[in-house]
């Protein structure tokens, strides 16, 4: 009837299409879910669960500006809603809209100056955007109104770290640690911070100590056994597949795609995580003709989710990459495109593409059959400095990064990661090149002029200054605050201070160290 108000609950049946939806979603069939999310919008227009999940689906299915109005929708129908502010900016700080990430963060700062989670979100913001006066004022004014409030402290020794106050920070943190604090993640994060503080002061001995007690708590907060077992699981199915190649196959393949044309030079820039990918990608970006990305999430979302499922990965095999027909390659061309385009509107429309991202030095011979063509860069590091940045790394818990819970799971990792490497190395037919970290500490122009020209491209000047240029720019790998400083030589060797804890590792190490001449 005309002028009739639309139902505010959802019946039962729309509830059991709307739980469908969900479901579809979550299995990666997001234009299904699209469909029902759009139906039951018509139905229930001022439904704000609905507009968020419809903005997660139309995500999922490259539509961005939908995605953008339905998030748009969802605040304009939660007006006092903090924690949905607060869910809408890591929404959009996954789909890279920086803007909107951090109107929604200040927003809900705003609504509720008094709420912790809404200071701490917006002022770790400011922390990962450098911008840590911002940071500061914001944390201030939360201290004020909290002043005992372990969270807020371990921030406050936080920030004053990052402003060289390491003193500061660390009679801070030693007050933190003796008081009796329930939740294991803050219990978690005074101890990590204490242990970074402590190795920037010099202090290794003790660093590792409050380190190990750090990562022990972490284990008690989630499944730490069945993430091991899915990650080994992984792994053996990965070398399985890898050990099946062959140099013809890799050839083959690379012959196959010889009539497709992908519009856009695609180079790849991987190796292990904390072996100098993030300063290699800086140079290399400084480039007129060249875009460099970091760690998008494309390839993830168009290629890995594509060819291994929800919970299909055990379907992956040599034999499902050989059939892949060429219209199939062809569509994921062109979504991995519009996926990772996104995330620079700017984008001149020439040059060659660059993604860094170490995790998918795993999935390189993945690359290979979708992106013969790709040329193919690896960062090296001494593998002994790689284990103990790793180790001092704070990683959100997944089953790969459960790994760095211990220094024996990550030389593991290590090793998981780069036998993937010297088994496609070993096997050749595309082409690719190795950087070393320390060859980019000690002759920066050298060695970026080395790689540079491995792309085709001529070295040029504001490459050496990549880092005055990186202040513009929003950096997502965990060396998010690095990246501004010039060249500098202070992690070489760092792992001698750690040669102790290292000892019992150095056999398992041993084989890697001569692989890529680190004896």
């Amino acid at each position: 009837m005309s002028g009739e108000r639309p139902p505010s609950q959802p019946s039962a049946r729309d509830l059991t299409r709307w739980q469908t939806a969900q479901q579809d979603l979550l299995k990666g069939r997001a234009e299904s879910a699209l469909a029902t999310y759009h139906d039951l919008l018509k139905k229930y227009p001022d439904t704000h669960a609905l507009w968020f999940e419809l903005g997660l689906a139309a995500a999922k299915e490259l539509n961005f500006d939908l995605a953008d109005r339905a998030f748009q929708r969802t605040a304009e129908l939660t007006p006092g809603d903090v924690s949905m502010r607060i869910l809408l900016g890591q929404q959009y700080h996954l789909l890279r809209r920086m803007d909107r990430a951090c109107a929604c963060f200040e927003q809900a700062a705003a609504m509720a100056p008094e709420s912790i989670p809404a200071q701490l979100s917006l002022a770790s913001w400011y922390e990962r955007e450098r911008r840590l006066a911002d940071a500061w004022a914001c944390i201030e004014a939360c201290s004020q109104r909290h002043p005992r409030d372990a969270q807020v402290r371990c921030f406050r020794a936080q920030l004053l770290h990052r402003q060289k106050k390491s003193v500061e920070a660390e009679k801070i943190l030693r007050e933190l640690v003796e008081e009796t604090i329930a939740d294991p993640h803050v219990r978690y994060a005074i101890r990590h911070q204490l242990a970074v503080v402590l190795d920037d002061l010099g202090q290794p001995a003790e660093a590792m100590r409050w380190l190990i007690e750090a990562k022990t708590i972490l284990r008690s907060t989630a499944n730490i056994p069945r993430f091991e077992q899915l990650y080994d699981q992984a792994d053996r199915r990965r070398r399985s597949l890898l050990a099946e190649l062959k140099p013809e196959t890799i050839r083959r393949w690379r012959n196959e795609a010889a009539g497709q044309n992908f519009p856009h030079p695609v180079a790849f820039l991987g190796g292990h995580p904390r072996s100098g990918t993030t300063l290699l990608e800086q140079i290399l970006g400084a480039h007129p003709d060249l875009t460099a990305f970091d760690e998008p999430m494309a390839f993830t979302q168009e290629v890995l989710e594509s060819l291994a499922p929800f919970e299909g990965a055990a379907t992956l095999t040599l034999n499902g990459l050989d059939h892949l027909n060429p219209a199939r390659r062809s569509r994921f061309h062109e979504r991995y495109l519009k996926n990772l385009l996104r995330e620079n509107p700017a984008w001149p429309g020439t040059g060659i593409l660059l993604e860094k991202n170490p995790s998918h030095t795993a999935s390189i011979h993945l690359w290979l059959r979708i992106f013969p063509a790709v040329k193919v860069i690896v960062a090296l590091r001494d593998p002994r400095d790689v284990i103990i940045s790793c180790f001092f790394q704070n990683l959100q818990l997944n089953a790969t990064n459960a790994n760095f819970l211990s220094l024996d799971r990550t030389v593991k990792h290590y090793a998981d990661l780069m036998d993937v490497w010297r088994r496609l190395r070993e096997l050749g037919g595309f082409d690719w090149i190795e950087s070393r970290y320390e060859d980019v500490v000690t002759g920066m122009e050298t060695e970026g002029r080395r790689v540079t020209n491995f792309l085709g491209l001529d070295w040029r000047p504001q490459q050496a200054k990549f880092h005055e240029s990186a202040h513009k720019k929003s950096v997502f790998a965990p060396t998010y605050d690095e990246v501004t400083r010039p060249v500098h030589q202070r992690a070489v060797n760092r792992w001698q201070q750690y040669a102790a804890n290292l000892e019992p590792l150095q056999k398992k190490l041993s084989p890697y160290c001569r692989a890529f001449g680190y004896e």
